[in-house]
């Protein structure tokens, strides 16, 4: 099966929107992990090291914007994209897109956005 060696770690604190996406990310064949917030998904990042994390921005006890930095810090080769529904603070997209945010695609997105992102960067 495609992907089966590859894990994605999935973000969200939209409880339905993340097993809706972990359910059609594992039908491609990838392992998927899922946190809530972005404390849980640095502790997950730390611990399962998955081929690229796909992250809201907004969220709970710690936005994506922070996380994918301490991810950064952990691992300087983690590939990250966000997400959000919301407008962008300018300064902190330009910052992270330094130190090597992937993209960030807006909500309400096709699910088919986020297949062909998975593709590009981790492959079958």
């Amino acid at each position: 099966m495609e992907g089966e060696d590859k894990t994605v770690l999935l973000v969200d604190d939209d409880i339905d929107l993340l097993e809706l996406n972990k359910f059609s990310i594992s039908n491609m064949g990838y392992n998927v992990i899922t946190a809530t917030n972005g404390e849980e998904a640095v502790a997950a990042y730390k611990t399962a090291r998955p081929d690229i994390v796909i992250m809201d921005i907004k969220m709970p006890k710690m936005d994506g914007f922070d996380a994918f930095a301490r991810m950064k810090k952990f691992d300087s080769d983690c590939k990250v994209t966000l997400i959000t529904a919301y407008a962008i603070d300018e300064k902190k997209l330009l910052n992270a897109q330094s130190m090597g945010l992937l993209n960030v695609i807006n909500k309400p997105y096709e699910f088919d956005d986020i297949e062909k992102l998975i593709k590009e960067h981790v492959g079958d």
